[in-house]
């Protein structure tokens, strides 16, 4: 479970009904359980996501068996779906989460 802070301005993007739509626009299917939203998509066998205040949280299942053409094309959609989501690029949320890790708030 993985847990990303959202850019200001992007607060919106957390909303269920935006975020349902952001999910179906990449993943295609999604279901509602629990107050969660869930998709499959490729190697993800699940992902799991929910708003929290200020941040998303993000649960997955990866299917470890897929071919690498379908890996790749899951962290490209997983990662557009985040860019969407967040306003941070891949990298930078690997940075902020490093700056994170280091500061001991991780």
């Amino acid at each position: 479970m993985q847990e990303y802070e959202i850019r200001k301005g992007f607060q919106e993007n957390i909303e269920p009904a935006r975020l349902r739509m952001q999910m179906e626009e990449i993943f295609g299917n999604v279901q509602e359980r629990d107050g969660k939203l869930i998709s499959s998509f490729g190697g993800l066998k699940e992902i799991a996501v929910w708003p929290s205040k200020k941040t998303i949280v993000v649960d997955t299942k990866m299917d470890p068996t897929v071919a690498d053409d379908v890996a790749g094309s899951t962290i490209k959609a997983y990662n557009t779906f985040l860019e969407k989501l967040t306003g941070y690029t891949a990298k930078e949320r690997g940075k902020r989460a490093q700056k994170k890790a280091k500061d001991g708030k991780l």
